[in-house]
């Protein structure tokens, strides 16, 4: 007998950011002492009738509103029917951006790993156990943190010396004066001569800059260095293929896109487009597993590298049977405050930032599944009283 899903619960919870606040504009993560930021996120549990749960914790508002539109569908069908359930969602949501299909394509795969008793990257056929991971920062802040391109410098030579072969620099971004434009430039540049030689280095402007020409300015610094990626830097929000192809084509750093742009055919269309030279894809953003591994497959075929956007254990094991990809982002880190990882895993899991080993990598999960176990204790005493249940 197949088995068959018999109820599928939702549930939200929050948890503290010490000295975590947001910057001028809102919105970015950055250092602030005695500052604290509350998250939430979603505890996902798919239970069935032969006493196997598929679980994940991750998510966010809007996919979890999604999930309430398409949870009903899956109870009572196979687990194991992953890619038609994917298909089927997939057209449901079709009006939206699609990002609930991700945690729930996330836990069947949970599902699937324990059901068979083997890690997901085993069903996914493994290329790799362990990865190069780099160090994301947070954002530039102005409260004593990476508030100068000097800190910026000072925290790239301390990841260095713990063994991370690459650093991603979130700059201060902001085009009100040339003086804020000056700055990153000025942040590009310190870190290039610190340790340029030494490191491949990143730069994420969180699609912060008001103006293409404040952009290409930054990116002929990024040049200069021989950085190598340049990745979501102006208001168009990380999703015109004619901006960015534009931009490609006036510089020698190459270009990450397609984070914020939803699905495998949007992915496509940019790469066609000649809108970028890395792939970015996301487990949680892309429709899952599923979803993630069919951009994998796509930018093979166009001979391009994947580059996944942060840390998780659906990463790992995506990286994990990857071969046309370079690096796990392991984000974002600060010297003065917590990553941002929920404290919701058991065992020896862990995003922080002395995860890696001394050659600067992470391990793949081995258990089944996604190989960790949750702390259901701590997300149910945590909970903000969102539960949603479907059967």
């Amino acid at each position: 007998m197949a088995p068959t899903i018999t109820k599928i619960e939702s549930r939200e919870f929050e948890y503290p950011l010490e000295d975590v606040g947001t910057d001028q504009n809102g919105f970015n993560l950055v250092y602030d002492p005695g500052e604290t930021t509350w998250r939430k996120l979603f505890g996902i549990t798919i239970h069935t009738d032969v006493g196997i749960t598929g679980e994940y914790v991750g998510g966010n508002s809007p996919g979890a509103a999604q999930i309430n539109m398409f949870a009903d569908y899956l109870v009572g069908r196979n687990p194991l029917k992953r890619e038609k359930h994917w298909s089927e969602i997939k057209r449901a949501l079709r009006k939206y951006d699609r990002m609930g299909i991700g945690p729930i394509d996330i836990a069947l795969w949970d599902f699937a790993g324990k059901y068979y008793d083997a890690p997901i990257h085993e069903l996914l056929g493994t290329y790799r156990e362990s990865i190069p991971a780099y160090a994301s920062t947070y954002h530039g802040d102005e409260n004593g943190g990476l508030d100068s391109p000097e800190a910026f410098a000072d925290f790239a030579e301390a990841c260095l010396e713990r063994g991370f072969p690459g650093y991603k620099i979130h700059g201060w971004g902001g085009s009100d004066t040339s003086r804020e434009i000056d700055r990153e430039i000025d942040a590009i540049a310190a870190v290039g001569e610190r340790v340029g030689d030494e490191m491949d280095l990143m730069f994420d402007p969180a699609c912060e800059y008001e103006t293409f020409g404040d952009a290409l300015k930054v990116g002929r610094a990024l040049d200069e260095r021989e950085f190598f990626w340049y990745e979501d830097p102006y208001r168009d929000g990380g999703i015109s293929q004619q901006g960015h192809r534009r931009l490609r084509d006036r510089l020698d750093t190459p270009i990450l896109q397609t984070e914020h742009i939803r699905g495998l055919e949007s992915h496509a269309d940019f790469v066609v487009g000649d809108g970028t030279d890395f792939v970015r894809a996301d487990p949680e953003y892309d429709g899952g597993i599923t979803g993630a591994m069919k951009i994998v497959h796509m930018a093979e075929s166009f001979g391009l590298d994947v580059e996944f956007h942060a840390p998780g254990p659906a990463q790992r094991h995506c990286i994990a049977a990857t071969r046309n990809t370079n690096y796990y982002e392991l984000a974002l880190l600060h010297p003065r405050c917590q990553n941002t990882q929920p404290p919701v895993y058991e065992g020896g899991y862990s995003d922080m930032i002395d995860t890696i080993d001394d050659r600067g990598r992470v391990t793949v999960p081995d258990g089944p599944g996604l190989g960790v176990d949750y702390d259901w204790d701590y997300i149910e005493e945590n909970g903000t009283g969102s539960i949603h249940v479907y059967e």
